[in-house]
C-alpha cells in the first residue's frame, strides 16, 4: 500500500479557560467521574491559565517530524488531529479527504498497549472515518514502541541529567523510580490480546522501566502510578507516587530521581502530578528530588517517529529492545486481535 500523509493522532487539551470543563467532559464521558472531581482537576488547568501545554507540545513535535522527513527524503504531509478537543481527528480527517489523501499512516503519542493507550486509537479512526464518509482516507496505526531504543535511549539520557541535578552528597544514593498514567485494575487485565494473558500496559511499563534503568546502571528501582482520576470504588493501578515517596521516606531514602516513563511529552499531568505535588511532598519529607526530562522535545523522538514510518514506506525491520509482547500496524480502527484491549467494564 501506498501512502500520502502522516497523521498524528493524540489526545487534546484546552487552549484557553472556558474549555476546561468541556474538554474535562469530553474526557471523562460515561466513565462515572464526580462532578467534584472535574472541578478538582480543572483547577489544575485553570493554576496554567486555563491552556494545557499538550498541542503546543505536539505542534512543535510536528516540527521537528518534517524536518526529519525532509533529512531523510520523506514526502509526506503531515496532520494533526485529537481525541478529546480542537483539532478533533473528525475535522482533521475531513480536511485529509478534502486535500486528497487516499492512505495515511497515524502515529499515536502512546507508546503503550491497553485500552486508552491504543485500542481507544483504534476507536478514534474508526468513528473520523464514519464521520467523513465512504470516501475517507484509510487510515492505518503504526506500531507500540514503548521499548523502541531511541526512545529508552532518550529517557536514559534524561535520566543521567536528573541525577546530575540532585545534591552532590546525595546523588549516589538516588532512588530511580518510574512513573506512568494509572488506569484501572479491570482495564489492565484486559490489555492485550485474549491469548497473550493479560495486562499488558503494566507489563510494558515494566519492561521500559527496566531497560531505561539497565542503561543507566541502576539495579534497583521502583515502577509506581499517577494520575488516577476514576470513582474512588474502583481499584486501579498502585501505589501513588506521592504515596509511594513518604514509604521511600520512612525507608530512608534522602533523594529520589522521578522518571515518567509513561509520558511522551511534558503535559499536564506530567507537570501538575510531578512537578507540582510529587516535588512538594518530597519538600515537605526533606527529600531530594529531580524529575526526568521526557523525550518529546529530544530530536530522536522525531527520528523515532521516521523509523515506524519507513517500517511501513519500505519494509524496514522493526527495532525492539525488550521481550515483552508488542503489537504492530492495523488499518481503518480494527484492534490488533479479537477482544484485544477491551473497554473496562464499567460498575453500577
Amino acid at each position: 500500500m501506498s501512502f500520502d500523509a502522516l497523521l498524528l493522532l493524540s489526545f487534546g487539551g484546552p487552549e484557553r479557560p472556558e474549555d476546561v470543563l468541556p474538554f474535562l467532559e469530553n474526557v471523562t464521558r460515561g466513565r462515572g467521574v464526580p462532578p467534584e472531581r472535574l472541578a478538582e482537576v480543572a483547577e489544575h488547568y485553570l493554576h496554567f491559565g486555563g491552556v494545557s501545554p499538550i498541542n503546543a507540545l505536539n505542534r512543535n513535535i510536528i516540527a521537528a517530524v518534517e524536518a526529519e522527513f525532509d533529512r531523510r527524503g520523506i514526502d509526506l504531509p503531515i496532520y494533526f488531529g485529537n481525541r478529546n478537543w480542537h483539532p478533533m481527528v473528525e475535522d482533521t480527517v475531513e480536511r485529509m479527504r478534502a486535500a486528497g489523501v487516499g492512505a495515511a499512516l497515524v502515529f499515536p503519542t502512546s507508546a503503550w498497549g491497553g485500552y486508552s493507550g491504543c485500542r481507544q486509537y483504534h476507536e478514534d479512526i474508526a468513528r473520523a472515518r464514519t464521520a467523513v464518509g465512504a470516501d475517507a482516507p484509510t487510515l492505518v496505526k503504526l506500531r507500540q514502541y514503548f521499548d523502541h531504543p531511541l526512545l529508552i535511549e532518550a529517557f536514559a539520557d534524561a535520566i543521567r541529567a536528573a541525577r546530575e541535578r540532585l545534591p552532590a552528597d546525595r546523588r549516589d544514593r538516588a532512588r530511580l523510580v518510574f512513573t506512568a498514567h494509572s488506569i484501572p485494575e479491570s482495564a489492565d487485565e484486559a490489555a492485550g490480546p485474549r491469548a497473550d494473558g493479560g495486562r499488558l500496559y503494566s507489563r510494558q511499563v515494566a519492561e521500559a522501566a527496566r531497560l531505561c534503568a539497565a542503561a543507566t546502571g541502576f539495579d534497583d528501582y521502583d515502577v509506581v502510578w499517577q494520575s488516577r482520576s476514576g470513582p474512588p470504588q474502583v481499584p486501579w493501578l498502585e501505589p501513588d507516587i506521592v504515596d509511594h515517596l513518604e514509604s521511600l521516606s520512612g525507608k530512608g531514602v534522602e533523594a529520589v530521581v522521578v522518571c515518567p516513563v509513561g509520558f511522551v511529552s511534558d503535559h499536564l499531568e506530567v507537570i501538575w502530578d510531578l512537578d507540582n505535588e510529587a516535588a512538594e511532598k518530597a519538600g515537605e519529607l526533606g527529600m531530594a528530588f529531580a524529575r526526568a526530562a521526557t523525550p518529546g522535545t529530544d530530536p530522536r523522538f522525531a527520528q523515532l517517529v521516521a523509523e515506524l514510518v519507513t517500517e511501513q514506506l519500505d519494509g524496514a525491520p522493526a527495532r525492539r529492545l525488550g521481550s515483552v509482547p508488542g503489537y504492530g500496524c492495523t488499518t481503518d480502527g480494527a484492534p490488533c486481535a479479537v477482544g484485544c484491549c477491551e473497554p473496562p467494564r464499567r460498575r453500577p
